[in-house]
């Protein structure tokens, strides 16, 4: 018998597992790489945002889309660095909470938390919004009487029935039909644009520099927006228990996402500020841009599948956006934060159904009151939006500030995980305060629906401690190797085998 041979009937005995994950319940180990990819992807929706984003930007800093674009693929690029230091240390349902918990403590832990989950809820509801919008619009060009807000909740709770259809039945399946609407939708988006590009000609680069009278506050406000559109880019971090190799497969799945998203976004912007510029079109003031492009450039036909590629990405990004918060709040149901039952799963599937319980009402219900409450649907989108890009960047911000902290505990701190970080949080927080400070200016007030918004995040959690006598200690679990993964495993607590004894597996 070789060395090898006896060390492997006869193993040393390592103490110190369990005999089961503290996440357990979920379909361990079950996905590989295109799953988790395809969840950052669908979370972030790139076909959807590349055509919806640049309009956004527009109505803040009209002459600064390309830059302010460019700008938020870096910042992007930056956090995504960070994320991964944590993402290649251990695996997670919890995302940037869990992250931040290990870095900082239970404190800014349930603060990054509460962010991620309204970044995630509020995204999940414009999605469903922006779904049934573009969805309205195409039915709306064959029978005229499917619009209006009838038409519109009908569509919204449709899309919660399939919603709940795939998410129960598991990961692989949603994941899998997220990537294939992803996948055509994006492919369908790019041959629109190359096509307005050929139809266009030679472009002016002028057009596509900021002017002169763009202040620095609204070039700020401008890549913030553009920052919504790569938010969700962390989300297969969430998968990291149902992952296979998920401390190769996660960093992979969240680079690629952010470098596809940056490259689609920019060839977007290019096309839609040089379409007006050459059309002489306000584009801020556009209703559909990728359409009215398609028209004058003598490719109607084409803005037609364009808008059944952007409800498709819609809805896939509710796919993403509903399994990434169903993941976090999955984690806080078990660290004790929220209610025990958050933290269940289904027996056959592996899936949270506790935490889609009870979140996919709420994603549903704001929505459907807003729409039936007479709040226009662009409306509506534009205040969710902006409320979930305020929860991501608050938690990235917070990610950022921990993963320094982290890595010197651990002993692997770097110059250059430093200097990542800290130039990430310093740039999201500026864009932050520049953006409120534009939208208020402006009259609008998403700076006190955010404000509202945290004070009731911070009442809820209060609230539970208490009335639970919770302790705050030990949050952020992530999944732990388990005594039958581990050669000569001993389950935590029990005595060791004696020398030449056969360990128990």
């Amino acid at each position: 018998m070789t060395a090898l041979e006896r060390a492997i009937s006869r193993p040393d005995p390592v103490s110190g597992f369990g005999v089961r994950s503290p996440l357990h319940g979920l379909a361990r180990r079950s996905v590989g790489f295109f799953d988790v990819l395809a969840q950052s992807v669908s979370a972030v929706a790139p076909s959807a945002a590349a055509t919806t984003v640049v309009l956004l930007i527009a109505g803040v800093a009209p002459s600064a889309i390309v830059p302010a674009v460019l700008i938020a693929g870096v910042l992007s690029l930056l956090v995504a660095r960070t994320v991964s230091q944590f993402a290649r240390r251990f695996a997670a349902a919890g995302s940037v909470y869990t992250y931040t918990a290990r870095g900082m403590g239970p404190g800014p832990g349930l603060a990054a938390g509460a962010a991620i989950v309204v970044g995630y809820g509020a995204v999940a509801m414009f999605t469903l919004l922006g779904g049934a919008y573009y969805t309205t619009l195409l039915l709306g060009a064959f029978w005229p009487a499917a619009q209006g807000p009838a038409a519109v909740a009908a569509v919204l709770v449709a899309e919660a029935a399939l919603l709940v259809l795939l998410l129960v039945r598991g990961i692989r399946i949603s994941a899998r039909v997220a990537l294939v609407i992803e996948v055509v939708s994006v492919a369908l988006i790019v041959a629109l644009l190359v096509a307005l590009l050929v139809q266009m000609g030679p472009i002016d680069p002028a057009v596509l520099l900021p002017s002169d009278d763009v202040s620095p506050a609204a070039l700020a406000a401008g890549a913030l927006i553009a920052l919504t559109a790569f938010v969700g880019f962390e989300s297969a971090a969430t998968l990291g228990v149902e992952a296979r190799t998920p401390l190769r497969t996660v960093p992979r799945a969240i680079a690629w996402t952010v470098l596809v998203s940056v490259c689609l976004y920019l060839l977007s912007a290019v096309t839609q500020v040089a379409g007006f510029a050459a059309i002489g079109g306000t584009l801020a003031d556009s209703v559909s841009p990728i359409n009215e492009l398609a028209v004058a450039f003598g490719l109607g036909g084409w803005g037609v599948v364009a808008d059944v590629g952007i409800a498709a990405s819609f809805l896939a990004c509710a796919i993403g956006s509903t399994t990434a918060l169903s993941r976090v709040l999955f984690t806080m149901g078990r660290d004790h934060v929220l209610p025990g039952v958050v933290g269940r799963t289904h027996r056959r599937w592996g899936t949270p159904v506790g935490a889609l319980v009870v979140s996919l009402p709420v994603v549903t219900l704001v929505p459907l009151a807003l729409v039936l409450g007479g709040v226009d649907v662009r409306a509506a989108m534009h205040l969710t939006i902006a409320l979930g890009g305020a929860g991501y960047i608050v938690a990235y911000v917070l990610v950022c500030v921990a993963a320094p902290l982290f890595l010197r505990r651990i002993g692997e701190l770097t110059p250059g995980a430093v200097v990542t970080a800290v130039v990430s949080a310093v740039a999201l927080t500026a864009a932050l305060v520049a953006f409120f400070a534009v939208d208020a200016a402006s009259g609008g007030g998403v700076i006190w629906l955010v404000v509202l918004t945290a004070i009731a995040a911070c009442t809820a959690i209060v609230w539970r401690m208490r009335r639970g006598g919770v302790s705050l200690e030990g949050i952020g679990t992530y999944d732990e190797p388990v005594v039958a993964q581990v050669l000569g495993g001993v389950v935590r607590g029990s005595a060791p085998p004696d020398a030449g004894e056969e360990p128990d597996a």
